[in-house]
């Protein structure tokens, strides 16, 4: 299957900046920011455009980690967006950086994602100065910090120089000379206008050269099961549902005869079903009593959030329907476009059913796990009310009775 690389980290960085500015009150599009910050560094530095590639890649995931380090966090009853000072960098690090192993240029950036928190006065996470940090993870530092210190989304008359002052009086000791050296060569005025607000998002668009590259099925299931980590960590009452869900399509593709790339496409739509409710806030996921009205209506919009965020990606237009149409319905009743069952193919139909298999056989706080009988038993009384599709949900029963 053939995916542009560069659709997949716009998508996820519009997905993680939700996480980003609930956890730590980052603004809009800060993975943006911190990439264009880097790649027009580091082309002053001369790196050629794969690494540019790479070096945006990283930047765009640098704070992949916060929902599984923000969830143990919050656990301990801990405020990320209260309490800075708390927030442990070094396995922020060490998890961000165990979860991009998953991804086809993990080879060619092995402790980019781990160093990136390493200032060149040696006094990051890890202790290490900048001769012995990659040069991306450096240019990932520069952009980061001066996008959270000088406030880059928007324009005002003294930024320029504020931006400029900062990088400078944080010589030798934030960041090393040569980055110093190179953004301060190459950053002007112009540029601070064409990475703030939504320019950031074109301006990327335009400095990265375009590479889509075939994947294989192994390829495909190792990106999206970091997908799912990144997703099901956004909420302990579901940190297993996505990879369940991916597991589960997957398996139903080998019981319905499909070859390894088609149930590797189920796979990859059932990780990242649920990505829209990384912009669902935390207090609405993590409620353990009913939720009202208006919270149930903020949740309902995780799907259609799936929806734009998974479109951006050329190609991907099945996955995309399959993932986001998880909550319709056969009778018109379900979200987030109330389609109906002639709207509906085979695998939307599908994964409509896995959900909801996979929910009542999940342990919740206001519910025990179902057994299968017993999710079988409310499974077959949607189909009678015209919810569900019979002949898939007896494929269910027949696949997953044990």
């Amino acid at each position: 299957m053939n995916l542009c690389m560069n659709d997949v980290l716009y998508a996820i960085s519009d997905a993680l900046d939700c996480v980003e500015h609930e956890y730590l009150g980052a603004t809009t599009y800060h993975a943006r920011r911190v990439a264009c910050l880097g790649t027009l560094t580091g082309r002053t530095l001369g790196l050629d455009d794969n690494t540019l590639l790479d070096l945006a890649a990283c930047a765009v995931l640098h704070d992949n980690a916060l929902t599984e380090y923000g969830l143990s966090e919050l656990q301990h009853g801990i405020d990320l967006n209260k309490t800075p000072a708390q927030f442990r960098m070094q396995d922020h690090c060490e998890i961000g950086e165990h979860n991009v192993q998953a991804m086809p240029f993990y080879k060619r950036c092995k402790n980019v994602i781990l160093y990136h928190h390493e200032q060149a006065g040696g006094k990051g996470p890890f202790g290490k100065k900048a001769s012995e940090v990659p040069i991306l993870s450096r240019l990932i530092h520069l952009g980061d910090l001066i996008d959270i210190n000088c406030s880059m989304y928007s324009v005002t008359p003294d930024k320029y120089q504020r931006i400029l002052d900062y990088v400078e009086s944080g010589r030798n000791i934030l960041f090393d000379a040569e980055t110093a050296n190179a953004f301060l060569s190459s950053f002007t005025p112009e540029t601070l206008a064409a990475i703030s607000g939504e320019n950031v998002k074109q301006t990327l668009r335009n400095t990265l050269p375009v590479i889509t590259n075939p994947y294989s099925p192994e390829e495909l299931i190792r990106i999206s099961s970091m997908f799912a980590r990144i997703i099901d960590f956004k909420s302990e009452f579901t940190c297993h549902h996505s990879m369940g869900i991916a597991q589960k399509a997957s398996e139903m593709g080998r019981y319905y005869g499909y070859d390894k790339e088609m149930q590797s496409k189920l796979f990859f739509a059932g990780a990242v079903h649920d990505i829209g409710k990384l912009a669902i806030p935390s207090q609405i996921l993590e409620k353990p009593g009913k939720l009202t009205k208006e919270e149930f209506t903020i949740i309902q919009k995780h799907a259609s959030v799936t929806y734009d965020i998974l479109s951006q990606i050329d190609g991907l237009e099945d996955i995309t329907r399959w993932a986001s149409f998880h909550h319709e319905k056969l009778d018109g009743s379900g979200y987030p476009f109330g389609k109906t069952g002639n709207e509906l193919d085979h695998n939307e139909r599908l994964f409509a059913c896995l959900d909801i298999y996979q929910a009542l056989t999940e342990e919740r706080p206001y519910k025990k796990a179902f057994s299968h009988a017993e999710t079988m038993k409310i499974m077959n009384k949607n189909v009678e009310e015209g919810k569900l599709d019979a002949a898939i949900t007896h494929d269910l029963d027949l696949c997953f009775r044990g």
